[in-house]
């Protein structure tokens, strides 16, 4: 129970003025204010402790704040306290036995001490306080919002006193006060310590992305420039003032590039996944060098963009060589028309008139175009003359024989791949496709085209995209397509080795080349072209052609064509002398001579009953010759073997198709 001194004084504080209600609201709001304002602590904590000094006579205050070991106090604010105490209890340890406020620390709760003399919590610093005049001491802790100790507030008398309710209160307020006032400077010295470290790390970076031999940028999520690394300043010769102008782009780069770009540009951004582009950027020195450009987001917790990183690496060296390259091919396909033996389209036959006639009308279209024939009749001279007579005359002529090129890399070679595509890719390459942007692609042999190619080549036909090997982004391209076989793409669609709905988008315009067995009348014009274009390679000059020479030619039935008349004449430029033209007849293949038996007259009779069957059947199948309504069926032969049975027996399988 409690005694009658307590008794005494808990009337007394009963009795007095409740202090808190005292505090004038003028002086809290000025402490606030301070706080709020970022007022140095010291003047904060001394503004507090006069507000409350003022409310009670003889009251000394003081502010103890915790260190960073978490161990020890150290005064914040005690500037009516003796200087000998102060001295004395400065840096005092938290405990149990620590006088009031090392105790009320340690026990995270006020310590009401009405005489020092007395308390043994008061044992190690008793002396000190009763030398000072110290004779009542109460302390409560300064708690942050998170429970965490802050500190002491601190109230003394020089005479025995025993706190009332509105003591009690008052400290409890003014340890609220000094407890906002200490967490706000702490998180501002937290928040100070925090800036300077990351500028320090943003200096140690930028120092690091300084020294890095490469072009770096980093432009905001909209694509405005924030920062160029010094490489960059360097090479481009501009400012940091200059980099930060909205312009900055027109000065860096070339204004042609600036403008292809833009809508791109801005699209991709949107998109905030990495892409690139090429540009040309401008040397300090006033050129020109081509860069490829990367650009990657660095994205926050929700995937939104903060940052772009574009990053530059010179390529200017491969494109210089990629140019030369290209006008190297353009001189190299020049010289190819100029001395290819398709030069012209030799010949005034009707089925060679029919041809060209067809080919004056397709050129003026961009519709795909089947050339038919037979292997040397002349398939990619009628493609580059279509070509010639197109609106993309002016553009590249890219011929693929689709027959030369092993399955594996097919897809490569006219698709492109990138790097790392498969072993051995170690750059990006532009496929045929792409080279030929904007012109003409010519696909010889297209029924040898292995399936994984047919479905891309279909792609193309019906979406006018590509996509490299290698890569899932779609490349859009303006490409006419011409293509060519000698094979029957209707029979190895039957075989299952050609794609139906690829043959119906290939052959839009057929166009079929008759043989040179056709077109006899043609033989002596291009047995003239060409004596005359060997001949001057040779040094050679005829005057005549002997007569029975210009007939064996007209007479033999060219299985080659006018490929294989081509070598035959190259041939005897080559060995004859003199200045009349002749070729040795044991050059050119014939049948055996029949020798007048009358065994031999029964085998002409089976050939020649053999040869009228098969051309009964071709023309009850169309001229079709493999699949289940082909002329092999209805024969009942082998396909290989129906082939080679009409070119033994000189059928021509192409006049029996509709």
């Amino acid at each position: 129970m409690a005694g009658p001194a307590t008794s005494a004084n808990v009337r007394a504080a009963s009795t007095s003025p409740p202090l808190a209600q005292t505090l004038p609201s003028d002086a809290v709001l000025d402490a606030l204010r301070m706080i709020l304002l970022g007022a140095p602590l010291n003047e904060v904590l001394t503004t507090i402790t006069c507000l409350i000094e003022a409310h009670s006579a003889g009251m000394l205050c003081s502010i103890f704040l915790l260190d960073e070991d978490g161990l020890h106090l150290r005064y914040g604010v005690a500037a009516s306290l003796p200087e000998a105490y102060r001295a004395a209890t400065d840096g005092l340890c938290v405990g149990p036995n620590a006088g009031s406020c090392g105790t009320a620390a340690y026990l995270r709760q006020p310590v009401f001490v009405s005489d020092i003399a007395s308390d043994p919590r008061w044992v190690k610093f008793r002396d000190f306080a009763l030398q000072s005049g110290l004779r009542a001491a109460w302390s409560t802790p300064i708690m942050s919002r998170d429970g965490k100790v802050l500190g002491t507030f601190g109230m003394y008398y020089r005479e025995v006193r025993h706190p009332g309710p509105a003591e009690i209160q008052l400290i409890d307020y003014a340890s609220r006060i000094a407890g906002i006032a200490i967490e706000r400077d702490r998180s501002q010295t937290a928040l100070t310590r925090a800036v300077k470290q990351i500028e320090k790390s943003e200096a140690q970076l930028r120092h690091i992305v300084d020294a890095i031999p490469q072009m770096i940028a980093v432009l905001n999520p909209d694509g405005a420039v924030l920062y160029m690394n010094q490489t960059m300043l360097d090479y481009t010769g501009l400012t940091v003032e200059e980099v930060m102008a909205k312009d900055v782009r027109d000065r860096a780069f070339n204004p042609e590039d600036v403008a292809r770009f833009r809508g791109e540009r801005l699209e991709a951004l949107s998109r905030g996944v990495p892409f690139q582009n090429e540009k040309r950027v401008l040397r300090k020195d006033g050129h020109y060098r081509w860069f490829l450009i990367h650009y990657n987001p660095l994205l926050d917790d929700q995937g939104r963009v903060i940052r772009w990183y574009a990053t530059g690496t010179d390529i200017d060296d491969r494109v210089q060589a990629e140019e030369r390259t290209r006008n190297e091919n353009l001189v190299l396909r020049e010289q190819i028309d100029r001395d290819s033996m398709f030069e012209d389209i030799i010949g005034t036959s009707e089925a060679l008139s029919k041809v060209l006639r067809q080919v004056r009308r397709v050129a003026l279209s961009d519709s795909t175009v089947l050339i038919l024939g037979e292997t040397g009749t002349g398939k990619e001279l009628i493609a580059r003359a279509i070509h010639k007579r197109s609106s993309r005359a002016e553009q590249a002529f890219i011929g693929v024989n689709c027959a030369a090129i092993p399955p594996s890399l097919i897809s490569s070679e006219l698709f492109g791949h990138e790097k790392g595509a498969f072993t051995g890719a170690t750059k990006r390459r532009l496929g045929r496709f792409e080279s030929a942007n904007g012109g003409t692609i010519f696909l010889d042999e297209v029924g040898d085209l292995p399936s994984e190619a047919q479905i891309a080549l279909l792609r193309v036909l019906q979406e006018r995209e590509i996509e490299r090997v290698g890569s899932s982004k779609s490349i859009s391209i303006d490409v006419r397509v011409l293509a060519a076989t000698h094979r029957d793409l209707n029979a190895i669609v039957a075989e299952g080795k050609f794609r139906q709905d690829l043959l119906y988008r290939l052959n839009i315009v057929p166009i079929e080349m008759p043989s040179l067995r056709e077109r006899t009348a043609d033989i002596p014009l291009l047995v003239k072209y060409f004596i005359d274009r060997f001949g001057k390679k040779a040094g050679k000059k005829y005057r005549t052609i002997d007569k029975r020479t210009l007939k064996l030619l007209q007479a033999y039935s060219w299985p080659g064509n006018v490929r294989e008349l081509q070598n035959v004449i190259e041939r005897s430029v080559i060995l004859s002398d003199g200045d009349t033209f002749s070729v040795d007849e044991t050059w050119l293949k014939r049948e055996p001579p029949q020798i007048v038996r009358p065994t031999i007259a029964l085998n002409g009779a089976l050939h020649k009953q053999e040869k009228e069957m098969i051309e009964a059947a071709l023309a009850a199948s169309h001229g079709q010759i493999a699949g289940p309504s082909g002329a092999a069926i209805r024969l009942g032969l082998p396909t290989r073997t129906l082939d080679s049975k009409i070119k033994r027996l000189g059928i021509n399988k192409f006049r029996f198709k509709p």
